[in-house]
């Protein structure tokens, strides 16, 4: 069974519905673009695929090798997070929690998880720092870190290089697609069409129109509609 499949799927807030008939797969070591306009309901199908949504109608399945607490998310900042007052370590550490119970306390087996993570994502120096002290490529890092404590099967992203520099950009889509490479199935959103023709080896497209498919498929389905 794939890793996640919707069939149908309706979505929307407040009886309003913003987006309906998607239907997808996601399989082991995907790595899918989620494009479309603001306000077509991307952020609310990746609120849904973690569960804090529920669909209005339709079904989304996730698969038994994958639980809803074994999937990193990298939510959007906003200004108010941005300027949140922990240290880097007590961030990372803290993506442990989805997977340890009701535990008080972390085991030595998440603490060197964390550590790993900060120097998978090139910032073991900035342990000891707040994060809101730090650049927005590097908080970045430090959430990616974070995500990357939650799972080794998936990453959810939403438009994690929103706000950053060409080169920290560049430099976050490379991280992005060596995880993938690893083995880590990756679900972005993203404005940006020329990474994501770049980077996914899968496309969705919602909003008015629909589309799914491969990344071949949907270069093909852009020139035949005159995208």
């Amino acid at each position: 069974m794939a890793l996640i499949k919707a069939s149908n799927l309706k979505l929307g807030y407040e009886g309003k519905t913003v987006v309906e008939n998607l239907n997808f797969t996601v399989n082991n070591g995907d790595y899918l673009c989620i494009v479309g306009e603001n306000g077509s309901g991307k952020t609310t199908l990746m609120k849904t695929i973690l569960h804090l949504n529920s669909p209005i109608s339709g079904k989304i399945e996730t698969g038994e090798c994958l639980k809803p607490s074994e999937i990193g998310y990298l939510p959007q900042q906003t200004e108010v997070q941005r300027d949140f007052p922990a240290s880097v370590w007590e961030i990372v550490l803290s993506g442990n929690l989805g997977g340890g119970g009701l535990l008080p306390f972390y085991t030595k087996e998440q603490k060197e998880k964390a550590r790993k993570n900060l120097k998978k994502m090139g910032i073991a120096d900035l342990r000891g720092q707040s994060y809101r002290e730090l650049s927005g490529g590097q908080q970045q890092r430090v959430l990616l870190a974070r995500a990357l404590c939650a799972t080794t099967k998936m990453l959810l992203l939403d438009e994690p290089v929103s706000g950053l520099d060409p080169v920290v950009t560049a430099e976050m889509y490379s991280t992005i697609e060596a995880l993938n490479k690893e083995g880590i199935t990756v679900i972005m959103i993203s404005h940006d069409m020329k990474a994501a023709l770049k980077y996914a080896t899968h496309i969705l497209q919602i909003g008015k129109d629909i589309f799914f498919g491969t990344k071949a498929e949907y270069l093909k389905y852009r020139e035949e509609n005159g995208i």
